[in-house]
């Protein structure tokens, strides 16, 4: 049976693109084009791992929506769901000149697995995606 591969992302050619790498890897792929939308899919879909995008209904939806599935409150919709590995894709650094750093920035940011920046190198995407699931 192969691994569930929840792809969160606003850029629906993105998705399209980044799903068919995916599936061709023998992955099963589930999309969300919001934040909140993967939130519930999250749910419904019980992925072996997510990839969120940082910007897409508001600037920060992808890290709220990590938040939320992080939290530790007692009682959390996401308890069964909150060790996923989650990858984050960004573009933020194009628009603010930001840059993240899973060390430097591990107080900030919510507890994710790994980073990568826009535009998607689909191998190194893969490679990650392989490593924790």
């Amino acid at each position: 049976m192969s691994k569930k591969i929840l792809l969160v992302d606003d850029d629906k050619d993105l998705v399209t693109t980044l799903a068919q790498a995916i599936s061709m890897n023998d992955f099963e792929v589930v999309t969300a084009f919001s934040g909140t939308e993967g939130l519930k899919k999250i749910l419904t879909e019980k992925p072996d791992l997510v990839i969120f995008d940082v910007m897409m209904e508001t600037d920060t939806a992808g890290f709220e929506a990590v938040y939320q599935i992080r939290s530790k409150r007692e009682g959390s919709k996401y308890a069964g769901v909150k060790d996923i590995p989650i990858i984050m894709l960004t573009a933020i650094d194009q628009v603010t000149n930001s840059r993240f750093s899973l060390n430097a920035d591990q107080n900030f940011l919510p507890n994710i697995s790994d980073f990568l920046t826009k535009p998607v190198d689909i191998d190194e995407l893969i490679e990650k995606i392989k490593k924790f699931v």
